[in-house]
C-alpha cells in the first residue's frame, strides 16, 4: 500500500537526499493561469462574478455574497452541545498561547538625545479565507481569527464556500464559529475568487450587497487548495500572504519504542484530508515498518474515506523510509521539512530539540498531530512542501508589522555629521550628507 525508500547505508548529499524524498506533486505555476481569469473577472465585475463563479465551481447561485449577520448569529443556536464545548475550549486555548505570542516593543538609547524604538503595529485589515471542499474546517476558524485578533487587527474578513446543501450559505458551524469569535463578516465565496474579493475589494451587485460589497484586505491568510496558492501567489504584493499552502503532510519519526498502532492511526489522519496528502514514517526498526504497513491494512479498510485514503498512502508523496539509526533519521525529517513532524523515540524529548525544520513538533506517544489540528492551543495553519526551512506558521507575527522610530536631538545629530558626510561621500550621494549639514551648520 505505501511504498518503501532504504536509505540503509547510504551517505547522501543535501542535493540527493532531497531528492531520494517522497514529496506531493502539486504545480502551483500551471494552476496560475487556470486563477488568472478568475482573479481578473473578480476584479473586473465584483459581487456579479463571484455569483457566477459559485455557480460553476460550488454548483450554487448565493442569494447573499455576504452573509446576513442574523444568519450568522442565529447559526450558534443550533450547534450541537458537544461541538460547541469543543470550540468553546478550542478558543479559550488558542486564545491563552496566541496571546503569549504578541511582541513587545522596545526603545535603544544610543547616546543622549539619540533613539530607536520598536513599535509592533497591527495591519488595517485581513481576510480569512476557510476552505470547504472534501471537508469543512471551523478550525481553521478559530486558527486565523484569534491570531489576529490578539494581534490587534481591528477588521476582519472571513470567507468560506457556499454550500449546495445549505440554500448557498457556507457550512453552518463554520458559521457558528464565526459567531463564537464575534466576527459578523463573512462571505458565501470559495478558492481563488476569495482571495480575489479580498486582495482587490469588491462592489455590490443588489441592494442586500449594498455599494460595496467588500474592501480590500492588507493581509490573506488560510489554507486551501492548489488554485488558493496560485491565486495567493498571483497577489502577493497587493496584499501580504502567510504562504501558498500545499497539500498536509506529516513525518513521524519513530524507533522500536513507537506503538505500530499510534503510527498507523496518525499516518491514516493527514492521509483522509486529500488524495494529494502525503504521510512518512521515518523509522530505524523493519520490525516497526512491518507492524505498521499491518496496521495500515486494516485502517484503511475500516476508515470512512478508505478511498481517499488509500489513494494518499499509495501515491508518490508517501513512504516508509528506512535509516540506518536516529541520527540518520533527524538528517532526513530535517531534509523533509514537515509541516507536522511525530517524535515517537525514546527520549522522544531531547531527539525534537534537534530537529531543525518543521512547521509543528509533536513530542511523545500521546501528542498526536489531530490534537494540534484542533485542541493543543498550538495553530494549525503551517508551512508545507519544505517552506518550513525558513517559514513559519500563522500565528501573531504573520498579521504585526515592526516599525522603527528615529528620534534624535540636535547634539546627537551633530556628534555624527562628520561621519554621516564621509559615509555619504564614500557612495557619491552628497546630498545625503547636505541633508545633515543642513542641520547642523557649525560642523560644516
Amino acid at each position: 500500500m505505501i511504498s518503501c525508500i532504504d536509505l540503509r547505508g547510504r551517505s547522501l548529499s543535501r542535493r540527493e537526499l532531497l531528492a531520494a524524498l517522497p514529496r506531493a506533486e502539486v504545480d502551483v505555476e500551471a494552476a496560475t493561469a487556470s486563477v488568472a481569469p478568475i482573479l481578473a473577472d473578480v476584479r473586473a465585475h465584483g459581487a456579479s462574478a463571484l455569483r457566477e463563479l459559485a455557480e460553476r465551481f460550488d454548483g450554487v447561485r448565493p442569494e447573499h455574497v455576504r452573509v446576513p449577520a442574523d444568519v450568522i448569529a442565529a447559526a450558534v443556536d443550533v450547534l450541537d452541545p458537544e461541538v460547541r464545548a469543543a470550540l468553546d475550549e478550542t478558543i479559550r486555548r488558542v486564545r491563552t498561547v496566541h496571546a503569549a505570542q504578541r511582541p513587545q516593543d522596545f526603545t535603544v538609547e544610543l547616546a543622549p538625545g539619540a533613539q530607536v524604538r520598536q513599535r509592533w503595529i497591527p495591519v488595517r485589515r485581513v481576510g480569512l479565507y476557510v476552505p470547504g471542499g472534501l471537508a469543512v474546517y471551523p478550525s481553521s476558524v478559530i486558527m486565523n481569527v484569534v491570531a489576529a485578533q490578539e494581534a490587534g487587527v481591528t477588521s476582519l474578513a472571513v470567507a468560506s464556500p457556499p454550500q449546495k446543501d445549505r440554500d448557498g450559505l457556507p457550512d453552518p458551524v463554520v458559521l457558528a464559529t464565526c459567531a463564537l469569535l464575534g466576527v459578523d463578516e463573512v462571505y458565501a465565496v470559495g478558492g481563488a475568487q476569495a482571495v480575489a474579493m479580498f486582495a482587490y475589494g469588491a462592489d455590490g451587485e443588489t441592494a442586500d450587497d449594498g455599494a460595496v460589497l467588500c474592501e480590500p484586505v492588507d493581509v490573506v491568510t488560510g489554507p486551501g487548495n492548489v488554485y488558493v496558492a496560485a491565486a495567493k501567489r498571483l497577489v502577493r504584493g497587493v496584499v501580504g500572504i502567510d504562504a501558498e499552502a500545499g497539500p498536509t503532510e506529516i513525518a513521524i519519526l519513530a524507533d522500536f519504542t513507537a506503538d505500530a498502532a499510534h503510527v498507523a492511526a496518525d499516518l491514516v489522519s493527514q492521509a483522509e484530508h486529500d488524495p494529494l496528502a502525503a504521510s512518512v514514517l521515518v523509522t530505524d526498526s523493519p520490525l516497526l515498518a512491518d507492524a505498521v504497513d499491518s496496521e495500515l491494512v486494516a485502517r484503511v479498510s475500516d476508515t470512512k474515506h478508505s478511498g481517499r485514503v488509500r489513494t494518499a498512502l499509495s501515491g508518490p508523496q508517501s513512504a516508509v523510509v528506512l535509516v540506518d539509526d536516529v541520527t540518520q533519521g533527524l538528517e532526513v525529517v530535517n531534509a523533509y521539512a514537515a509541516e507536522h513532524l511525530e517524535i515517537q523515540t525514546a527520549d522522544a524529548a531531547a531527539v525534537a530539540d534537534r530537529v531543525t525544520a518543521a512547521g509543528a513538533i509533536f513530542v511523545g506517544a500521546y501528542s498526536p498531530v489531530s490534537l494540534g489540528d484542533y485542541m493543543a492551543g498550538s495553530n494549525h495553519v503551517l508551512p508545507t512542501g519544505g517552506c518550513a526551512h525558513y517559514a513559519s506558521g500563522l500565528g501573531v507575527h504573520s498579521f504585526v508589522k515592526a516599525v522603527q522610530v528615529i528620534e534624535y536631538d540636535r547634539e546627537a545629530l551633530d556628534e555624527l555629521a562628520d561621519r554621516i558626510v564621509a559615509f555619504a561621500d564614500a557612495e557619491d550621494l552628497p546630498a545625503h550628507g547636505e541633508a545633515v549639514r543642513a542641520r547642523t551648520p557649525t560642523k560644516a
